[in-house]
């Protein structure tokens, strides 16, 4: 597969979206950002306001070397989903990425208690975050499929096989690996991929505030953790892969891609697969129902 040229990653006002894209720009992407906060922030967690905007993401975008471009949308709504890829197909005439990472996550998704004692909003997730993503990836389904080439990436994680988090979070997890395996028989006779990524732990301004809060818990494990930025490298070396085709419809570790890609994190630093510790994906069986 050629370079790939324009992406688009939502959900990406902070945390491993704006990672992820930063992580494109670096190797000279026009990168669309999708998010609500265009450039006011006003999300919170603990009390405390997450930093990030659109506007900062972009403008972040720039300085590593891509050119950003930030679109204010609310993944809940169709129509303003519609309109965004409408507006990359307008402007660029076609789209090689998409990353699909916006999600919903409540405050309490990692308090103790079962699922019944949460507020019920903490099933928000399976509306964004997996309904979400099966829309922005059939609207850009159709780009790609014209242009005969392209990559759509879900960001899962480990919570699709073993218990993280709860029910919702990992329905929606296990829910995302199964869309790129499906989406990938649809699309086996094009030059287009679907794949789910596996990230690990990340370093990102929701972690700082949750290691400030509940450290305890979690600093062992985030001594090995990703900057997102790694996993957009891994993203682009991935959509470049002349044998991209060979993996649609897989859930992959970015940390095991990272050893084939031969990329490492900040520092030389090489994260760690946790396979052995958290599960291994799932392998979808090949019998077809249509």
């Amino acid at each position: 597969m050629d370079d790939p040229q324009v992406a688009l990653v939502t959900g990406a006002s902070r945390g491993a979206g704006k990672g992820i894209a930063l992580g494109l720009a670096a190797q000279g992407l026009t990168v669309y950002v999708t998010g609500r906060s265009k450039s006011a922030a006003s999300a919170t967690l603990r009390g405390e306001l997450l930093p990030g905007t659109l506007d900062a993401t972009a403008e972040a975008i720039n300085a590593a070397g891509g050119q950003g471009v930030a679109i204010p949308c609310d993944h809940a709504d169709d129509g303003q989903t519609k309109q965004l890829f409408e507006r990359v197909a307008d402007e660029q005439g076609r789209l090689d990425i998409l990353v699909n990472n916006a999600a919903f996550i409540h405050e309490q998704l990692i308090d103790p208690g079962g699922f019944w004692e949460k507020p019920l909003e903490l099933a928000s997730i399976l509306d964004v975050g997996l309904r979400s993503a099966y829309v922005a990836s059939y609207y850009a389904a159709p780009l790609m499929v014209a242009q005969d080439r392209g990559l759509i990436v879900f960001t899962s994680s480990f919570g699709g096989v073993c218990y993280m988090h709860g029910p919702a979070y990992g329905a929606q997890k296990a829910g995302l690996d199964k869309l790129a395996a499906d989406m990938a028989v649809d699309l086996e006779k094009t030059n287009v991929a679907a794949v789910s990524l596996w990230l690990g732990p990340l370093l990102t301004e929701r972690t700082d505030i949750v290691l400030r809060h509940r450290g305890e818990q979690y600093d062992d494990f985030m001594l090995r953790a990703e900057t997102p930025q790694f996993n957009g490298r891994v993203i682009h070396a991935l959509a470049a892969d002349a044998k991209l085709s060979e993996k649609s419809g897989q859930t992959l570790i970015t940390a095991e891609l990272a050893l084939e890609y031969g990329i490492t994190d900040a520092g030389g630093k090489q994260p760690p697969s946790y396979r052995e510790h958290l599960g291994e994906p799932r392998q979808p069986h090949p019998a077809r129902v249509i």
